[in-house]
């Protein structure tokens, strides 16, 4: 199986540092701001932000969570194989807060769907936008874009986009395969 460097780890750290001065730009001191990594690849890049956000930029007090969307996708109980749950930490209400979701792929949009649904249970926030490192634009089966994207990539349906993470026993790196 071939694969292609999408992004090599300088160019995820630059695009990290990009999203992070975004972020500051709308959300300023992040006080009425949470971020929701989603499980269980968007809670490696949200993990990042989040302490890019306080070392780099000086800005404390972020709440953090990662919501687990397993049993609220809509073809959880279609897939041949099993899904394994994750953990849903969420330790505070969202309730009248600005939520941003945390992803590192967008492709269907199915994945932010579930999000949508499993967040309510949180609370209802007041907005809710949505950061990802890679958007894939071809194959969108819902009409969701993110409001924060690291880069697009037009990859079709038999390609894969991998997203590595140094956390999780790599190298940061996005390959196509």
């Amino acid at each position: 199986m071939s694969q292609k460097v999408l992004l090599t780890s300088k160019e995820v750290n630059i695009i990290l540092h990009r999203l992070a001065c975004q972020l500051i730009e709308n959300h300023l001191d992040f006080s009425s701001t949470v971020l929701i990594g989603i499980q269980p690849r968007g809670t490696f890049l949200a993990a990042r932000l989040k302490t890019l956000l306080e070392k780099e930029y000086q800005i404390n007090n972020i709440q953090l969570g990662f919501l687990d969307i397993t049993f609220f996708r809509d073809d959880f109980r279609s897939r041949e194989k099993t899904l394994e749950a994750n953990k849903t930490h969420i330790d505070f209400l969202v309730e009248d807060k600005k939520v941003v979701f945390i992803d590192d792929v967008l492709y269907t949009g199915r994945s932010i769907n579930a999000a949508l649904t499993a967040i309510q249970s949180f609370g209802r926030p007041s907005e809710i936008e949505l950061l990802v490192l890679i958007d894939r634009r071809f194959s969108r089966h819902l009409p969701i874009q993110p409001d924060y994207r690291g880069r697009q990539v037009d990859a079709f349906n038999e390609e894969k986009v991998k997203v590595s993470w140094a956390e999780n026993g790599g190298e940061d790196g996005v390959f196509l395969i």
